[in-house]
């Protein structure tokens, strides 16, 4: 059994840090204060409008409309770059008595608002006063001048909501995957005198299979500045991660893993992961941004869901999904923020999230914890879907592989027709041969549009016939 992991990890950053002091390039966040009579540090559950069931303009996140123009182009696959609607909308406006596009009413099965939190007037209330306020507020990077009040308390709320030390905000979810994956890189070119790490001083990155785009980026990245060395186990194959662990001879571990794969549906084994943590002494870091305000009692993700967030040493989300905003996050110790916000590319040269953005993020946080039912909701309509389909899904995203690319084309399409909002993932997103449709539920569904859904798929496939997980073997590394 490995001493501690976490001992280890904090001499290492310890001492990163130093070097980066020693070199005058470790950056510190300063935040500039934006007065306003409404926000204040420690609001309390009351200074937030929520409510305990569904409201009308919830729907507004799960009822959408397609031009006419937009809907024939689907159904023929035929290419485009989105301008029909913005021409049509042109032309009937400037040509007196020119005829108006028609529109088709769809429900959305694709979206990621999956507590249908865009909608919510007090986070529209919250954008709204801020932008009167404030306008765009200082616009530079975090380190230079976009780094405010309003900033300091979204981060603040998220380490709560992840039980962690601290939190830094990034623009987005793929921004603060790259960099973690360049910050935890640099710690050998850093503990190596600031030059290229011996093979034994190098980071062993072990990661999973089908982890997101952002993530492999991110590794890529720091492949090249020669830092890392890259191990990819078989999808949630924790044998295969066990035998690769056991046969690295290089201290510095480092195991990466989506929290709920966006393309499959399943939860990573958070508790095999832990226990082997706790065996290998490496860093855990998860990316939970389909977890995040959805699972745990709290909404504080899968980590939550699983009890094992003591574990996990790094979390990264994303306030574009569940939150019904924008933005990613990481939640950590002080430390590692303060060697992700120094060597974190990513971060260091991208404009910081505008105040209005940042203010309804933090009111999204709070009413996302207060609305439980949001969450109590989405996992019936779960529930629904086996019930009404017999396919026995784990998650809110449900991927329905179903073959070549012309079937989930077709099926696509047919779905279109009946009203559904559903589409086609296809190569290279996944692999050949495993097209899907990625359907996604939310809070904001009601049974009767599953049941809707389900009469819809049981024409366009064959349940029996569904595989709902892919190949673990494939991997997109």
């Amino acid at each position: 059994m490995a001493e501690n992991p976490s001992d280890w990890w904090d001499s290492w950053v310890e001492e990163a840090l130093t070097t980066l002091h020693s070199l005058k390039v470790l950056r510190s966040l300063r935040p500039i204060c934006l007065r306003s009579c409404s926000l204040q540090f420690g609001l309390r559950d009351a200074a937030f409008q929520v409510f305990d069931e569904m409201q009308h303009w919830d729907r507004s996140s799960v009822e959408v409309e397609i031009a006419e123009s937009t809907f024939s182009r689907w159904m023929h696959d035929t290419p485009s770059a989105g301008d029909e609607i913005v021409c049509s909308a042109i032309g009937a406006d400037d040509e007196a008595g020119a005829s108006y596009e028609k529109f088709k009413k769809l429900i959305l099965f694709s979206g990621n608002d999956y507590l249908g939190l865009s909608s919510h007037p007090t986070i529209g209330e919250a954008v709204a006063k801020a932008a009167q306020e404030h306008g765009m507020g200082p616009r530079g990077s975090a380190l230079i001048c976009g780094y405010t009040n309003y900033h300091r308390l979204l981060e603040s709320s998220l380490a709560d909501l992840k039980k962690k030390e601290d939190c830094l905000l990034c623009p987005t979810g793929f921004a603060a995957n790259m960099a973690v994956m360049t910050a935890i890189g640099s710690i050998g070119t850093l503990l190596a005198g600031n030059s290229v790490p011996s093979e034994d001083e190098k980071i062993a990155v072990f990661s999973d299979a089908l982890n997101h785009a952002s993530i492999i980026d991110g590794i890529r990245l720091v492949e090249r500045q020669k830092s890392v060395k890259v191990y990819i186990y078989r999808h949630c194959d924790m044998s295969h991660l066990n035998m690769l662990l056991s046969n690295c001879r290089m201290r510095k571990k480092v195991v990466v893993t989506d929290s709920l794969f966006s393309m499959d549906g399943d939860f990573a084994p958070m508790v095999e992961l832990a226990g082997l943590r706790k065996k290998h002494g490496f860093l855990l870091v998860i990316d939970d941004a389909h977890g995040t305000f959805v699972c745990g009692k709290n909404g504080g993700g899968v980590a939550e869901e699983f009890n094992c967030e003591k574990d996990v040493d790094i979390c990264i989300g994303t306030l574009s999904k569940a939150a019904g905003c924008h933005g990613g996050f990481i939640a950590c110790s002080k430390k590692l923020k303060l060697l992700i916000q120094s060597r974190g590319r990513s971060f260091i040269f991208s404009t910081s999230a505008p105040v209005p953005i940042a203010a309804a993020a933090h009111a999204a946080v709070e009413v996302a914890k207060l609305e439980t039912w949001r969450r109590e909701a989405i996992w019936s309509r779960v529930k629904d879907f086996h019930l009404l389909t017999g396919i026995p899904v784990t998650s809110h995203i449900i991927s329905l592989i179903v073959g070549s690319e012309d079937k989930a084309l077709q099926a696509s399409r047919y779905l279109l027709q009946s009203g559904f909002h559903v589409t086609a993932i296809r190569p290279p997103t996944v692999p050949p041969n495993s097209c899907r449709l990625r359907v996604a539920l939310s809070a904001v569904h009601t049974r009767q549009d599953v049941e809707n859904l389900a009469a819809a798929l049981s024409r366009c496939i064959n349940f029996q016939d569904t595989r709902i997980y892919g190949c673990n073997g494939y991997a997109r590394l």
